[in-house]
Formats: C-alpha cells, structure tokens, sequence
C-alpha cells in the first residue's frame, strides 16, 4: 500500500532556493515537451534519449518527467468517459430546470423568470458543444485539452490578473524522483537523518560541471510533522544487511518517491513510500470468511456501521456523525475524515470483526446548478471518507470487499428498515453487508403486492388520461416499461424490480405510498 507524508523544506517564503527553482524550471519544461511529443506518436524511449540532450537533466530526470507525461494521458482518456456521462447528467437537470420553469410547475426566487430562461438556456448550450467535444475525442481517440498551470490560472492570466512572471511560476513549480532501492531509496532526491534531524539532498543537473562524474547537491533542512517523526526515521535509516557475493555487511535501503512542490513561496515534499500492512483487499468475487462481517454506508454526514454474522444475520448497527464535513475548508476534511474513520474502525476492533464491505463509489461530475446541493451530494467528499476508512482498515488487519452500489439504499429502507428497526443509512449498510457475503436480495411479497395492486392500477389511470395530464411520448413509454416489469417480475432480474420500487413507491413512517 502507498503511504504519503507531507514535509517542508524550513524555508521562509522569502529566501527562495534559486537553484531548485531553476532545476523545477528545467523539469516542468521537458515534461511538457514529453506531453506534446507523446501525442504526436514519439514513443517514450526516444524521449528519454532526446530530453537529456535537449534539457540540462539526467536520465532518471528525463525518464521520471516521461513518465509523468504518459500518465497524464491515460489518466485523461480513462476519465474521458465519465467526464462525457457528467456533462449528459448535467444537460438532463437542465433540461428538466428549463421545462419546469417554463411550465410554471417552479417559481425562480432570485430573478424574474425571463432572466431564468435565458441562463438555463445559455447553460445548456455550452453543456450540449462540451458533450459534443467530448463526443468527438472519443470517436478520434484523442484526449480533451490540458493546460499545465491549471486552467482558472490560464483565464486569470488572459485577463490580466496575473502576470508573465506569476504564471511561469505556476507552470514551473514541481521536481518529481521515482524511488530505486538500488540507489539508495532514490537516485536523485534522498532524504537523510543526522543527529536528530532531516535533510533533503537534489541532485543539481543545472549546476553540474562538465568534467565532473556527479551532480552537485542542494542541501536542504526538512521540517517533519511530530506524529510522523518515528514513521519516516524507520523507512530512510537503512537496514543492516549481508552481501554473499561481497561477503560483507551492507546497507539495505527502502525505495521511496520524492515529489518537491512550490506554492506561496514555501517548498513542500511529499515523501511516496511502500508501506506493509495485515490486511488486504478481496476481490468483486471472493469468498468472506470471517465469522462477523461490517457492512459499511458512507455519508457526507454520518457513517452508517452494520455488524452482521457470515450467515447473513443482523446483529447490531451504530452511526458515526461527521456534519463538519458539509461546510469546512479543504485540509480539515482532511483531519475530520481521519478522525472519524478512526473511530469507525476502533469500534469495528472492540466487535471483532474481520472484515468490511463498502460502496465501491465513483466520482461523478452531473453537478446542478445549486452550489450548495452540489457540495452536499458531490462524491469527492465520499470518496476522501472511504480512503480513510479503508487504508485504517488495512493497517489493523481486516478484509477489505467493495461491491456495486446499485439500490443498497432503496433494499435497506424497504426491506430492513421496519423488520430490524433501523434507520435508512443503517438499513443501506446491512444490505452493503449481504451483497458482499453474496446475498441476492429478493423482492419482499408484500412490495410485490403493493406494486401489482396499487401502483399498476395508478400507471395505467395516467396512460389512459394522457391527454389531461400531458404526458410526452417518451414518458408513456417509460410508463409501460414499468408496467411490462411488474407484470413479469418473476423473469426479471431483481434490480429492475428493486428499480421500479425505487421510482414509484415511497417509505414514510413504515407505510407505502405512490410516489409518482
């Protein structure tokens, strides 16, 4: 597992350190030109012959600045697909902003209604020309744009709101160093301890002499955080080994990976390591074997625990609350989604539990056009929990499932909520914690009859009086979509039922009622 620690350089933000300044000048210019020449069809061994000739680095330099590149552009190409279904989901909450307004089924309460129009009009033009764009760099195999530099900083510098000097300085802002445990941890960026204190060391290609075999170095005092001070001692001091071959005692280093990052005038260094941990990671579908199993349901809010036995039995639940991470800055999630997660799996420790199942979540990007229901229902900050969560968990030993997150919460409330007197994120939980033990969730019979009598009755009422109540083309055929599924549950797979469940019925205060 990779464990990042973030360090300082102790520097004040003003006395630069001009000679890494011009060795990250250096480096951020040849992985911008690695970037270009990928796309043009270079292959990245010829790049790692050419940038050494073309810029004042080494190999290591030239193949770490490389391979950064190369990343940039499959990680770009994977999230295409899913940058192209965000910008779809956005364009349907448009369109459906739109035609409520214009129904007149919502009022706008902040401007009048011509003003509305025209900026959800607006808006759904430039979302329909990015869906086209992304559209056509699927079709090309081509990848969206990248600005180096961010690309807020490339319109903040258009408008003159920044500088030349400011955004070089923004594009020209990191030095990156892959580990080797054959050099010493690291080739070119080492980290050493010395009477109780650290220091970095970069190797200077820039200030190199040409009939010198070694780069000079840039010696730097590094500030380490207390609660890591023991963690980064045991992995930079090196372990004592024997050579068979040189028979002799040797130093035997970890590999680690340096990234040295400017912002504010400050130098931050992250330290990349390989940690060992107890636990481990099943797959989608491995087998649990533990006698007590931790169905896990994340919230932006609250962390909803569910302990169940392998069989598949409740046996009790708790909730975690963590409301601050609604509202705070960036870095204090951070600490909020730590703490919280530590509470989590301590509890889970006491229980002895052996393994968790959770969600497995993807980041979606269909944001609305509210900000704050945006903050509130983005993934990212789900995503920032179960990392924790997760990583917690497989430091202290347990097994860690993630399973496919399709209607765990509409399979809760319907189906456990009354029966075990739950809650809806503990009921989602449980049924988390069945669909990792391999639990098929059936439709109860009770659901079955709620939707072949009442719900069905309702469906067909609003078909035959379309004309009064409006209702486009495309609605009466989802309409009968929904009525062909209920009328064949038996041959239908479980979701599609559990779907219909989920758009035409509502759960209140343990009662059914048509929500369509």
């Amino acid at each position: 597992m990779k464990t990042a620690r973030i360090l300082k350089i102790k520097k004040t933000p003003d006395t630069p350190i001009v000679a890494l300044d011009a060795l990250m000048r250096e480096f951020c210019a040849s992985r911008r030109y690695a970037f270009n020449r990928l796309l043009e069809g270079f292959t990245p061994n010829e790049l790692n012959k050419a940038i050494p000739a073309m810029f004042k680095l080494n190999k290591r330099y030239a193949e770490d600045a490389t391979m950064l590149a190369k990343a940039i552009i499959s990680s770009q190409k994977e999230l295409l697909p899913y940058q192209l279904e965000g910008v779809q989901g956005k364009i349907s909450k448009t369109e459906q902003k739109l035609s409520d307004y214009e129904s007149g089924r919502k009022t706008p309460q902040k401007v009048d209604l011509e003003t509305c129009l025209k900026g959800l009009g607006r808006r759904l033009e430039k979302l329909r020309a990015r869906e086209a764009y992304l559209t056509d760099c699927m079709e090309k195999g081509t990848i969206p744009k990248v600005i180096f530099g961010g690309r807020k900083n490339f319109y903040a510098r258009m408008n003159g709101k920044l500088n030349s000097s400011e955004w070089k300085d923004i594009r020209s802002n990191e030095l990156y160093s892959r580990g080797d445990k054959s050099k010493s941890g690291n080739l070119n960026i080492r980290i050493f301890y010395e009477d109780g204190r650290f220091f970095l060391e970069i190797a200077d290609t820039i200030g190199k002499d040409a009939k010198a075999k070694h780069s000079p170095r840039i010696r730097e005092e590094l500030v380490i955080p207390d609660k890591f001070f023991e963690e980064i001692v045991d992995f930079v001091v090196p372990d004592k080994g024997y050579d068979m071959k040189a028979k002799k005692h040797v130093d035997v280093y970890k590999p680690y990976t340096v990234q040295i990052l400017r912002k504010n005038g400050e130098y931050f260094v992250t330290l990349i390591m390989d940690e060992d941990v107890p636990g481990s990671e099943m797959e989608y579908g491995a087998q649990i074997t533990s006698d007590l199993v931790a169905g896990i349901d994340v919230n932006i809010d609250r962390i909803a625990v569910s302990i169940l036995s392998k069989n598949g039995n409740f046996r009790k639940s708790k909730v975690f609350y963590c409301h601050e991470m609604e509202y705070v800055s960036s870095n204090r999630r951070d600490n909020v989604a730590g703490e919280t997660a530590k509470a989590v799996i301590d509890y889970l420790l006491s229980e002895n539990v052996g393994a968790v199942v959770l969600e497995d979540i993807k980041i979606k990007q269909d944001h609305d056009t509210d900000n704050k229901f945006n903050r509130l229902t983005h993934s990212f900050a789900k995503t920032k929990i179960q990392n924790c969560l997760i990583r917690r968990a497989l430091r202290n030993g347990f097994r860690v499932k993630k399973v496919n997150p399709a209607y765990t919460s509409v399979i809760g409330r319907f189906k456990y909520s009354k029966l075990y007197g739950l809650s809806v994120h503990e009921a989602a939980s449980f049924a988390i914690g069945r669909r990792g033990l391999g639990f098929a969730e059936k439709v109860p019979r009770e659901l079955i009859f709620a939707l072949k009598g009442g719900v069905k009755k309702h469906l067909l009422k609003l078909i035959r009086s379309k004309e009064e109540t409006k209702l486009s083309k495309e609605r009466v055929r989802y309409i009968r979509k929904l009525i062909k599924t209920i009328d064949a549950f038996k041959e239908q797979h479980s979701w599609s039922v559990w779907n219909v469940v989920h758009k035409t019925l509502r759960y209140m205060d343990y009662e059914y009622t048509i929500n369509f």
